[in-house]
């Protein structure tokens, strides 16, 4: 065989593996050095040190060279190289740290405020506490950026209230999966952080080309709830004033000071200071970490096993996120040195595609593969052999990039491997059916492709922000 048909039977037989189940940033690390050894062998450079041996040396001796040389494969150098730099990476820096902003606030017990307030102060409106749940989901979704934790506290405190007011079990569902999953495209999105360490691109403008197409999302959201609940008022019936009192306006705006505004001003005052150039996204980060502690304390939700709770958590998830990246790294040079990635760009290169076409290409690929993986895996190992082929179509990277967060939402979303569906399954009560779930998410999920649609016609969607504030 060839070396770029080994680097594509070594593609392939990843793909393979990560279908059996294997932990993908370990499969990543194995197939990358077990690949690589063979890609680096070179007998002469490995056992060179046999040359100074004497002709009187032991056994013992000859042997010990021999294992020494054994591993003097540049494979090694390379695993160790690329580790290096995934730790001395400054723009994962802000990942720990969005994340323990995002456990903290977790724990903060501010939901069940956010969301008792938004149903009241929204309850003239269509399908209100469905209104009032998916801006806090929204709300919730950004500040954390964690979708699983987003989806289960509020299926533990939205869906029973809910359905309490008899809204349709589907819709319900749909609305509580969809909104859990924005905390990936809103900035301070985690994801978007990944992506920019991948491809280069710089974060702040990423941060602001995301920002409109994620307002729209939410938009296109809100509109079809309000109008599926003007239209069928069966699905969202209106409240009665035992489940959502009427209120003094007053008293309103003090629990709208207390619950939305907090948490608005934390998020504003992170992505604020990053937009205009205040503090870099590490700095940023650090600044929401400690408002995250601070609106903990002030709602006396901070005691010694939730701040261990979220050290561990953030812990845990960060080293994910690095030894993904240090297993995609080390897969991607192997594959590369191969020849694979040349292979892959002749290939769609002899395919004679147009910019649009090759876009609508990535996307379905990226769409299906949401199927079986979470964003990490398809940012951090799919998404780079896309990378050097825009160049090819004068596809900018901070615009695919978009594109992918937006598109992403449907991993979460898609039957049969939908995660945000057994996340609310998981704690539903026993009446709501997966299949309830599932029917109710799938208008949401065209609500996607509209998106993606609106920012393929009006690519300014994206371009406004950035060239608005970095383009003097």
């Amino acid at each position: 065989m060839t070396d770029p048909q080994i680097a594509l039977l070594m593609l392939g037989l990843f793909i393979f593996v990560v279908f059996l189940g294997f932990p993908i940033a370990f499969t990543l690390m194995a197939m990358g050095i077990g690949f690589g050894y063979y890609a680096y062998f070179e007998p002469s450079r490995m056992w060179r040190a046999f040359n100074r041996l004497e002709e009187t040396a032991s056994s013992y001796d000859s042997v010990s060279l021999w294992i020494e040389g054994l591993f003097n494969n540049r494979i090694f150098d390379l695993f160790i190289n690329q580790t290096y730099t995934v730790m001395s990476n400054e723009v994962l820096t802000a990942v720990p740290l969005f994340l323990f902003m995002g456990y903290i606030v977790e724990r903060a017990n501010i939901v069940d405020r956010l969301f008792t307030t938004l149903n009241i102060a929204s309850k003239n409106i269509p399908g209100s506490m469905g209104v009032a749940a998916l801006i806090t989901c929204a709300l919730f979704a950004t500040a954390t950026g964690i979708v699983g934790a987003v989806v289960t506290l509020m299926g533990l405190l939205a869906l029973p209230a809910m359905l309490k007011a008899r809204y349709d079990k589907s819709f319900a569902s749909g609305i509580i999966c969809a909104g859990g999953t924005l905390g990936i495209l809103i900035p301070p999105s985690i994801m978007l952080i990944v992506y920019a360490a991948s491809s280069g691109v710089s974060i702040v403008r990423l941060y602001a080309g995301a920002l409109i197409p994620g307002f729209i999302l939410v938009g296109l959201y809100l509109v079809y709830v309000v109008t599926r609940s003007i239209l069928q008022p069966s699905v969202a019936p209106k409240p009665t004033k035992d489940e959502v009192p009427d209120l003094p306006m007053l008293r309103v705006i003090v629990m709208i000071a207390t619950s939305f505004l907090p948490l608005a001003v934390l998020i504003l005052s992170v992505l604020g200071s990053i937009l205009f150039g205040l503090a870099t996204p590490t700095e940023a980060a650090a600044i929401g970490a400690l408002g995250g502690l601070v609106l903990a304390v002030c709602y006396g939700a901070l005691t010694f096993q939730r701040l261990r709770e979220s050290v561990y958590l953030t812990v845990r998830t960060t080293a994910m996120v690095c030894w993904l990246f240090v297993g995609s790294y080390v897969f991607s040079a192997v594959f590369s040195y191969l020849g694979g990635e040349h292979v892959i760009s002749e290939f769609v290169r002899g395919l004679d595609l147009t910019p649009l076409q090759f876009l609508l290409l990535a996307q379905l690929i990226i769409f299906l593969l949401g199927w079986p993986l979470e964003w990490s895996e398809i940012i951090i190992i799919f998404v780079p052999i896309f990378l050097p082929l825009l160049p090819m179509f004068g596809i900018d990277p901070l615009f695919f990039g978009v594109l992918v967060a937006v598109n992403l939402q449907t991993s979460f979303l898609t039957p049969p491997m939908a995660m945000s569906a057994y996340y609310l399954k998981g704690i539903a009560p026993p009446d709501v059916a997966l299949t309830d779930i599932f029917k109710g998410v799938m208008p949401f999920l065209g609500m996607v492709f509209v998106c993606m649609a609106i920012l393929y016609i009006f690519p300014q969607t994206v371009y406004y922000l950035p060239n608005a504030f970095y383009s003097r």
